[in-house]
């Protein structure tokens, strides 16, 4: 049974969620959350990858994980309209908890993360620098969300490696993601990293470019990259072909990854097994200045709360998205911290359904924490 304490707060916090959710807790509870599994399907089986290693292994679970926890995130993701990933891990004490965390959801932007972590590895091996100057060119632009091109004058940006990563991260910028990706040596540099990190369920797709125009059902071209040439190319598909590659990226996403895998990789980054002490610091920190996604993971912490965090988000087709996400670390007031992975990877609910979702989860784990 819950403890009254923290069911009191579970209580409390559930008059938050939809009352279809909420009586789904209710009765999970009272059928005895104690029992139910931390996760609820099993391992997707994953294609051999190059340069593959066994990973450092993470702290061993100094207690089981919080029963009411449990019960919730469970609740939350089976009362889900959509396909959903959860997944929680306590950074101090070990415990996981989560539902579907082993199932592949589109990272969408998510992805960046890999990219930094690559990057900054390169600066970790001498190969680049924070200072590093970078010239940007109407040649590096992608397509969607750019604001750095509307920093160019005659058509040119003068930057450095460090700014890039910080538009990336917390503006989600996706040209300066793939002139990063560009710099750290491109998709097979960032896959190669994950598997010598021994990151396991997390692929990396091919970059900005063709992963947004294959998922359209387009190939790309340049001049996508102007304007809202991409959009209007894009509208003018026959219905059937978009249908087709949509419903192609979402069963199988180049770029997807289990929710319990991404909260693995936030932990050994908290813990400073990818990256050098610097490095780990100055990363951890600009992901605390995200700027994306405030009704996401950040808009559910209580005063004396911190997050660094990363989102993603898909494209639309006739009210779906493909990937609606959040993850990060979140650290209470007294320093223990937790990784938290809530990827959303089809859904056709609205924004406001998504997000409530995610703060639920934040929730969830603020109530246990207490």
């Amino acid at each position: 049974m819950v403890g009254a304490g923290r069911g009191e707060k579970i209580v409390q916090m559930l008059k938050k969620v939809r009352p279809q959710q909420a009586a789904l807790v209710m009765g999970l509870m009272a059928l005895g959350g104690v029992g139910l599994a931390t996760r609820t399907l099993p391992p997707v089986a994953q294609a051999a990858v190059p340069k593959a290693a066994v990973p450092v292994p993470l702290p061993a679970p100094t207690r089981p994980a919080p029963p009411a926890l449990v019960a919730t995130i469970n609740a939350l993701g089976g009362g889900f309209q959509g396909r959903v990933g959860i997944a929680v891990r306590s950074i101090d004490e070990g415990w996981v908890v989560g539902h579907a965390m082993d199932q592949r959801m589109p990272q969408q932007s998510v992805s960046k993360l890999w990219v930094a972590l690559t990057t900054m590895n390169a600066i970790d091996e001498g190969k680049l620098a924070l200072a590093t100057p970078v010239t940007i060119t109407r040649s590096d632009l992608t397509l969607f969300h750019q604001p750095i091109a509307y920093l160019m004058k005659d058509g040119v940006f003068r930057t450095t490696v460090g700014d890039l990563l910080r538009r990336a991260l917390t503006l989600s910028d996706n040209t300066a993601n793939d002139k990063l990706l560009n710099l750290a040596g491109g998709p097979v540099a960032v896959r190669d990293f994950i598997a010598s990190r021994g990151l396991g369920n997390i692929r990396f797709g091919p970059g900005e470019r063709l992963l947004q125009a294959k998922t359209a059902g387009l190939p790309w071209k340049q001049e996508y990259s102007q304007g809202n040439a991409f959009a209007q190319a894009r509208s003018q598909l026959d219905p059937n072909v978009r249908r087709a590659a949509y419903q192609a990226y979402v069963a199988d996403p180049p770029d997807g990854a289990g929710a319990g895998a991404i909260a693995d990789a936030l932990a050994r980054l908290r813990h400073g097994m990818l990256l050098t002490p610097q490095s780990t610091s100055w990363l951890l920190d600009t992901m605390s200045h995200t700027r994306t996604g405030r009704a996401r993971l950040r808009a559910a912490l209580p005063t004396g709360w911190s997050v660094a965090h990363k989102t993603g988000t898909g494209q639309d087709l006739g009210g779906r998205t493909a990937g609606f996400n959040d993850v990060g670390i979140l650290t209470a007031p007294d320093g223990k911290s937790y990784a938290v992975a809530v990827m959303i990877g089809d859904t056709a609910r609205p924004v406001q359904e998504r997000q409530q979702l995610i703060q639920t989860v934040v929730s969830a784990i603020v109530a246990v924490h207490g």
